[in-house]
């Protein structure tokens, strides 16, 4: 669950430019996420924590639509590197959640799940699970 996520970026500087993946990367790591070549290939890629990585896409977003006002540009500037960003995001949707909030939705799903099935199935602590049991029951 607190593993880094890989995204590939195939071609990135052909697709957005030389000066708007500086500027990307430069954005990245404000997240503690890294936007770097693979090797020496043309070939880039985004690692870093999902939530990190999912708050430096809405970022990019954001940025890129301050920049679509200013500018009047069609796609923008970021179109690419969004659209694969939350694209990958999709098949790491277990990672966006944080480990309170899976607790409890666990919880409220299966009011019935014992202890050591929520440690089994979270990776977390008794106590964690504990807590998130009084949490879920004060709701």
């Amino acid at each position: 669950m607190n593993e880094d996520i890989i995204i590939a970026l195939p071609s990135l500087i052909h697709r957005i430019g030389s000066e708007t993946a500086k500027q990307a990367k430069a954005m990245a790591l404000q997240y503690e996420c890294e936007l770097k070549r693979v090797r020496r290939s043309r070939n880039w890629r985004v690692t870093g924590d999902a939530i990190k990585v999912q708050t430096y896409a809405a970022q990019l977003k954001a940025h890129q639509m301050i920049s679509h006002k200013l500018n009047k540009q069609g796609d923008g500037e970021f179109h690419y590197l969004i659209k694969k960003i939350e694209t990958a995001l999709l098949g790491h949707a277990d990672k966006l959640e944080t480990l309170e909030a899976k607790l409890i939705r666990l919880i409220t799903q299966t009011p019935n799940i014992t202890l050591a099935q929520l440690v089994l199935l979270t990776q977390c602590t008794e106590a964690e699970a504990r807590v998130a049991r009084f949490e879920a029951e004060s709701w």
